[in-house]
């Protein structure tokens, strides 16, 4: 005698469940990636006391996408330049150094190399 096999019951009649007409599938919402967290965590760093608005919070995740894209471009543009395929923190550093002006880049390359210090250690 051959051995039986187990029917699940999904599998009699090869076909999915019907849904009924009214039925709407479950559509996850789609999400939206911002700073705004970030944004917020800084500013209680800099201001404790201070909140701010979500037009205002609109707007500086606007100017952190902008800052990010025209860094990301002019280090991009810099490597092509150099014939290299690979954006590495040089290439990030210089690209800070074209784009923002006097004291402004000297800050931004002292936080970045800061930071980069910091995660090499950590991951060590």
């Amino acid at each position: 005698m051959a051995p039986k096999v187990a029917e699940s019951k999904s599998a009699v009649g090869g076909k999915a469940p019907v849904k009924s007409v009214g039925e709407k599938k479950n559509r996850r919402a789609v999400r939206k990636e911002t700073y705004s967290t970030y944004i917020y965590k800084v500013l209680k760093q800099v201001h404790p006391d201070t909140g701010i608005s979500n037009k205002a919070m609109s707007i500086m995740n606007s100017f952190v996408n902008d800052i990010f894209e025209r860094i990301a471009t002019e280090a991009s543009k810099l490597a092509a330049y150099n014939k290299k395929s690979t954006i590495t923190s040089r290439e990030i550093q210089t690209a800070v150094r074209l784009l923002l002006p006097g004291e402004l880049s000297r800050h931004a390359v002292s936080e970045g190399t800061k930071a980069t210090t910091k995660f090499v250690a950590a991951s060590k």
